[in-house]
C-alpha cells in the first residue's frame, strides 16, 4: 500500500503552491488512535471519527465523508483491520476519495480525564492545517467530539444520541467481526438509546445479510430516531426494501436538506428524480452534487441527459462538452452528445456525434455508434446513408469476429421493410449454426423468426421456430426463447394471458416483466383496451427504465382506444437509437412514425403527418 500512498502524495506534491481553495470541503475523519494504555477504551477512536462526521454532515459547504464509504475501496486497496488506527489504515483510502482535509487524531484517558487531539492536514501541500486538542471527563466521548466538530464548523449539528452507553455500543458494533456479537452489541445501543438511529441500520443490514427482509423492515418500523439525517436514512432504507419509489423520493428529499453537503445523497436523488422522469427534479439535484463534485464524469453525464429530457439543450450541451473537456480521450460524451442532438430532433448532429464518437473509440459499445448513426439517418428519411452505415457496422463486427455479424445484418433488413430477404437471411443463418459450438446463436436467430412471424400474423410458424429455439437455448438466449414461446400460444382473453403468465412468472419479482409479457400478448392479439393497462404498470413501475419501446407501445394502445392526448406526449421525444437491434425492436420501430402521424392528423398538422406516414410507409413495405 506504500506505493499507492506515494504516489497520491506526489500526485498533490504537484499542485501549485497556493490552490484555489473548492466550493465544498471534502473532509475525511479517519479513526482515531488510543495513546494511553487501556486497551477497554478502543472503541473511543471509532466513536470520535462517527461522532465529527454525523455533526459535520449538517454544516454547509463540507462533505464529511463517512467510513463506511472509504471502506468501500477496501476491496482495490485490500482490507484494512477496523480497529487500526486511521493514520494507517485509512489514510489511502481519504485521497483516494478526494479529500481536500484529512484528520487524524489521537487520544488517551488519564487521570479521569480524556484528552483528544485532530491534526487537520491539507493534501494537497501536505501541510497541517491545524491541530485542535480538547480536554474533557474521562466519560464524556461525546462532548469531546463534539467540541472538535465545532471547531471545524460552528455549524456542526447535535449528534443524534446523547447516551454515552449506546455510542459504546454503536461504536463496538461498527468494529465486530462477528456476526453474532454485531447484533448483540447494535441491540445494546438501542436498548440504552431507542431514539438513536444507526444501530437500527446495522441490525437491518445483519437481517439482510442472513437473507431475512422481513426481520430487517421489523427492524426498521420500530426506529423513532430524532435527528432528522438519521430518520431520513431509516426511511430510506424502509423504502429500499418495500420497492417503494414515493417513499424513496420523500426520504432523499428529507436526507438532502439534512446532509446538503454529501454529494451521494444528491446524485441518488437525480438518479431517482431521473427514473421517475421528474427530469427538473433530476437537473436540480444533479448541478447540486456537481457543485460538490464538479469533475465526476457520471455525473456530468447524467445532468446532460436529464437537462435533454427536461428541455434544457443548451444546458446539455454545456455540460456535455465540460464532460468532454475533462475526458478528451473518452468517446462516452461524444456519444451522449449524439443522444442528447437526437432528443432535440437534431438529426444529422446527432449522425455526426456518433461517427465521431465511432472514430475516438470502436469498440465502445461493440461498434455501436455505427449503428447509431445508421438509425439517425433512417429516422431523417436519408435510406441510402442509413443502409451504407449499417453495413460499415456489420463489416466492423465481422471484422472483429464477431459470429453474429450476419444475424445483425438480417435484423437490420427487417427493420428497413425488406421482410422476406430478411427472413431468407437469418433461415439461412440459424441453419449454419445449429450444429456447431454457436448454437446458441442459433437459437437467437430462431427467436428472431418467430417474432417476426408473429407480427406478420403467422403464429402457426412462429410456434414451431420457437421450439427450435428453446431446443437450441443456452444461458444468454433462453430469456428470448421462453419468451417467443410464450406469445406464440394460442389466442386467448385477457385473464387467459394473465394467468399463463403467472405460471410463467411466479416471483413477485418478476411482477414488472410479466406485466411486460402480458402487455406483448395482448397487443399481438389486438386486446389493446387490456394491454393498455398492463402497459400503463410497467411504465409507471419502471419510469425512465422502462426502454425506448414502452411509451411507444402504450401510445398504440392508447390511439387504438380512442386515447389520443394520452398518446401525443408520449410520442413527442424520439426513441434513442439501440445499440443493438433486440427481440423487441421490431414491435415499435419503425411503428413509431405511423402513430406520430395519426397524433399530428388529430392536432391538423397535415404537413407533418404525411413526413411520418411517409417515412413509415418507405421502412415497413415488405418487398
Amino acid at each position: 500500500m506504500a506505493p499507492l500512498f506515494t504516489a497520491a502524495a506526489a500526485l498533490f506534491a504537484c499542485a501549485c503552491a497556493r490552490p484555489p481553495a473548492p466550493a465544498f470541503q471534502r473532509i475525511a475523519i479517519l479513526r482515531f488512535e488510543n495513546l494511553g494504555p487501556d486497551r477497554s477504551t478502543d472503541w473511543i477512536g471509532r466513536a470520535f471519527s462517527e461522532i465529527i462526521c454525523a455533526e459535520l454532515a449538517g454544516a454547509p459547504s463540507i462533505y464529511a465523508i463517512p467510513a463506511n464509504r472509504l471502506h468501500t475501496l477496501d476491496r482495490s486497496l485490500g482490507a484494512r483491520p477496523v480497529a487500526a488506527p486511521g493514520i494507517s489504515a485509512e489514510r489511502t483510502a481519504a485521497l483516494l476519495s478526494g479529500a481536500s482535509l484529512i484528520g487524524y487524531g489521537d487520544y488517551f484517558v488519564q487521570a479521569g480525564k480524556l484528552h483528544a487531539r485532530l491534526t487537520l492536514e491539507d493534501p494537497r501541500t501536505q501541510k497541517v492545517d491545524r491541530v485542535l486538542s480538547v480536554s474533557t471527563p474521562a466519560a464524556d466521548v461525546l462532548q469531546a467530539a463534539g467540541d472538535l466538530a465545532r471547531r471545524i464548523s460552528a455549524r456542526a449539528v447535535p449528534y443524534g444520541t446523547a447516551s454515552g452507553p449506546a455510542v459504546m455500543a454503536y461504536a463496538d458494533a461498527l468494529e465486530s467481526v462477528n456476526s453474532d456479537a454485531t447484533i448483540a452489541y447494535a441491540q445494546q445501543a438501542v436498548a440504552a438509546d431507542p431514539n438513536f438511529g444507526p444501530p437500527y441500520l446495522v441490525l437491518a443490514d445483519a437481517w439482510l445479510q442472513r437473507q431475512d427482509r422481513a426481520g430487517a423492515l421489523a427492524v426498521l418500523d420500530r426506529a423513532r430516531p430524532k435527528s432528522p439525517a438519521e430518520r431520513a436514512r431509516i426511511d430510506l432504507e424502509r423504502a429500499n426494501l418495500r420497492n417503494d419509489s414515493p417513499g424513496r423520493l420523500r426520504a432523499l428529499d428529507a436526507l438532502v436538506q439534512a446532509t446538503p453537503g454529501d454529494p451521494e445523497a444528491w446524485r441518488d436523488l437525480g438518479e431517482l428524480s431521473y427514473t421517475l422522469r421528474q427530469y427538473p427534479r433530476a437537473v436540480t439535484a444533479y448541478q447540486k452534487a456537481l457543485a460538490i463534485e464538479p469533475n465526476d464524469p457520471n455525473l456530468l453525464n447524467q445532468l446532460g441527459y436529464a437537462a435533454a429530457y427536461a428541455g434544457n439543450l443548451e444546458l446539455a450541451l454545456s455540460t456535455l462538452r465540460r464532460y468532454q473537456a475533462l475526458s478528451p480521450k473518452d468517446a462516452n460524451p461524444v456519444d451522449s452528445t449524439g443522444d442528447v442532438d437526437l432528443l432535440a430532433g437534431r438529426l444529422s448532429d446527432a449522425t455526426n456525434s456518433y461517427l465521431a464518437a465511432y472514430k475516438k473509440d470502436p469498440n465502445l459499445l461493440a461498434g455501436g455508434d455505427l449503428l447509431k448513426a445508421a438509425f439517425s439517418r433512417l429516422m431523417a428519411g436519408d435510406l441510402a446513408r442509413a443502409n451504407d452505415l449499417a453495413r460499415q457496422y456489420v463489416n466492423a463486427r465481422a471484422a472483429a469476429h464477431d459470429p453474429a455479424a450476419p444475424q445483425y445484418a438480417a435484423e437490420w433488413l427487417w427493420i428497413t421493410g425488406r421482410h422476406a430477404e430478411a427472413y431468407r437471411a437469418m433461415t439461412a443463418f440459424a441453419k449454419t449454426m445449429e450444429s456447431g459450438p454457436a448454437h446458441e446463436l442459433a437459437s437467437r436467430a430462431y427467436s428472431d423468426l418467430a417474432m417476426w412471424s408473429l407480427l406478420s400474423g403467422d403464429r402457426e410458424a412462429a410456434a414451431q421456430l420457437s421450439q427450435k429455439a428453446a431446443a437450441l437455448a443456452g444461458p444468454e438466449s433462453t430469456a428470448n426463447a421462453i419468451l417467443v414461446r410464450f406469445l406464440a400460444q394460442p389466442p386467448a382473453s385477457p385473464a387467459e394471458w394473465s394467468a399463463r403468465a403467472a405460471q410463467l412468472f411466479g416471483n413477485p419479482a418478476q411482477e414488472t416483466l410479466r406485466q411486460e409479457t402480458v402487455a406483448y400478448a395482448l397487443l399481438l392479439n389486438k386486446q389493446f383496451a387490456p394491454a393498455a393497462e398492463a402497459l400503463e404498470r410497467v411504465y409507471a413501475a419502471s419510469g425512465a427504465a422502462a426502454g425506448e419501446g414502452i411509451p411507444i407501445l402504450l401510445a398504440w394502445a392508447y390511439l387504438e382506444t380512442g386515447r389520443d392526448q394520452a398518446a401525443a406526449p408520449l410520442l413527442r421525444t424520439a426513441p434513442l437509437p439501440p445499440t443493438a437491434i433486440n427481440l423487441f425492436t421490431p414491435f415499435y420501430f419503425p411503428r413509431i412514425y405511423q402513430l406520430r402521424a395519426q397524433v399530428a392528423d388529430q392536432q391538423g398538422n397535415r404537413d407533418q403527418a404525411e413526413k411520418d406516414r411517409a417515412l413509415y410507409r418507405q421502412l415497413s413495405a415488405s418487398r
